[in-house]
């Protein structure tokens, strides 16, 4: 959906808060992409190089880029801005596209927070992120007041399954950001119910939301 819905094939993409480089790797396996890509963490972008040769990695915030203006066709972003000062890095991805360019980007839709499978462990997680991950009607306000001529949002069901094993060491692994954000002692007391309580397979859903904004409308 984001190489479609981005146009991103072959372009010239920059991507924000790359982390290990998993996208920025299939961009530049599958879609033919050139791509530029930034971090602001030296730990993921270690990883993130060694995964993707051929991008060319950046250390930076996403509020501060440091490319002219004009320097790139498309630009993309995969559950990253949630954790961004959003005002501040939309101005700066419409700053450096092209007039024609295009943003697109994948994150949570609240109704997935809500219904999220660890909330029965974490019961914090709630209100901890429904915060964070903004309806489709304010994300398409920002990026209209960040100067994107035209922006729109997508929903994407999926439903997805775990083997038990997978799931405890996710949360082991405090593997999202939401756990730097709850109290030790839940954490702790969540993974003790978890792994009392966890079926062999965990079944659940991911309801996404794909924004698309584009520098300048339509002809």
């Amino acid at each position: 959906m984001l190489v479609r819905e981005g146009d991103l094939r072959g372009r010239r993409v920059l991507e924000l808060g790359c982390g290990t480089g998993r996208l920025a790797a299939a961009l530049t396996e599958r879609a033919a992409a050139r791509v530029w890509a930034v971090d602001a963490s030296p730990e993921m972008l270690d990883v993130a190089v060694a995964r993707a040769p051929r991008v060319a990695f950046r250390r930076a915030d996403a509020e501060r880029l440091p490319f002219k203006p004009g320097a790139f066709e498309r630009a993309v972003a995969n559950l990253v801005v949630h954790v961004l000062d959003r005002p501040r890095a939309f101005a700066e991805v419409r700053r450096v596209l092209r007039p024609d360019g295009r943003f697109v980007f994948a994150t949570f839709d609240p109704a997935h927070i809500s219904g999220y499978w660890m909330n029965r462990f974490f019961p914090s997680m709630v209100s901890v992120d429904l915060p964070r991950f903004a309806p489709a009607d304010v994300l398409v306000a920002e990026l209209r007041d960040a100067g994107f001529a035209e922006a729109r949002a997508i929903r994407h069901s999926q439903r997805a399954t775990i083997d038990r094993a997978t799931a405890l060491a996710r949360i082991r692994g405090r593997h999202i950001s939401t756990f730097d954000l709850l109290d030790e002692s839940e954490i702790e007391a969540g993974l003790k119910r978890a792994e009392a309580e966890l079926p062999e397979e965990v079944e659940y859903g991911l309801e996404w939301l794909v924004l698309v904004a584009s520098s300048s409308s339509p002809r």
